[in-house]
């Protein structure tokens, strides 16, 4: 991530969004509007506690791909259990590039959980969206996303 740092250190995660915070004002007219809406949601860094709308430890439930050649991607996460009290789904349009670089292993966690995301201009009008997760980084380049917090049957189509 260019911004926001999420890296793993030898006593634990050094997470720190003020830069990517900094930043995103100055993005508004580079982004498509659904990153934009969705990066600029005041609660989505907002890691202090019973913030539920903060991406911070989702757990990655799903990812769907589109098998015909329409880009689309669905990426799925489940609330976790003692910060949120619903999931978040990111479906993207016009995905170009989708990949999960799988950087450690952390054999204590059972899932991948979001530690911080990042979401920038892409080089063609749309984005890049960079997902820190606890094992990998997710990168997705597309024209835009849309990010829908709900229950797990809200969420389910």
């Amino acid at each position: 991530m260019k911004y926001v740092t999420a890296v793993w250190e030898s006593d634990g995660f050094h997470l720190d969004p003020r830069p990517y915070l900094a930043e995103i004002p100055k993005l508004r007219d580079q982004l498509p509007e659904g990153a934009w809406s969705f990066a600029s949601d005041p609660a989505h860094y907002d890691m202090g506690r019973g913030n539920m709308r903060c991406v911070k430890d989702l757990e990655l439930s799903g990812v769907q791909v589109a098998v015909d050649k329409s880009g689309g991607l669905t990426l799925d996460f489940a609330p976790n259990q003692w910060r949120h009290d619903s999931g978040l789904r990111i479906t993207y349009s016009g995905v170009t590039h989708f990949s999960i670089d799988y950087e450690h292993s952390i054999d204590w966690m059972s899932v991948d959980t979001v530690l911080l995301d990042e979401i920038l201009p892409g080089e063609d009008g749309g984005c890049v969206h960079e997902i820190g997760l606890t094992d990998a980084t997710m990168t997705v380049r597309c024209q835009d996303l849309e990010a829908v917090w709900g229950d797990a049957s809200t969420l389910t189509s």
